[in-house]
């Protein structure tokens, strides 16, 4: 059996609405013999598919570029690499966030006067 069609809305000649395809089994007796295609609204029956009116598959565009959301800007540049997360003295275990230099409990996105970026991992010796 071919696979379904990828359009399936058209304008009907029967009924003149917008409508959309409706497939259904053609059997004789306990043996399918193929499909009906079906004007969903009207029942109109089409012999193949070339017959049927199908519109254009594009989706409609309801949005444009400008009713996108502006990008959300919380930090500015300067501040993004100056967070404690990209320290060195950030320890992180699974029940609290520190300040090796400070000794106090830190969230990554603070900052901090005394901010030391820290070094680039060590290449892998695998």
């Amino acid at each position: 059996m071919p696979p379904a069609p990828a359009r399936r809305e058209f304008r009907c000649p029967a009924c003149g609405r917008d409508t959309w395809l409706l497939k259904k089994p053609r059997y004789d007796g306990f043996v399918r013999t193929g499909d009906a295609l079906l004007c969903a609204l009207c029942k109109h029956e089409f012999a193949d598919e070339s017959e049927i009116p199908f519109k254009d598959s594009a989706a409609p565009r309801v949005f444009t570029e400008a009713d996108r959301p502006r990008p959300v800007r919380v930090f500015d540049e300067s501040e993004k690499n100056r967070m404690c997360r990209h320290c060195r003295e950030y320890v992180v275990n699974p029940f609290i966030q520190r300040c090796g230099l400070h000794h106090c409990e830190v969230e990554a996105t603070d900052t901090c006067p005394a901010f030391a970026p820290r070094p680039p991992p060590a290449p892998s010796p695998f």
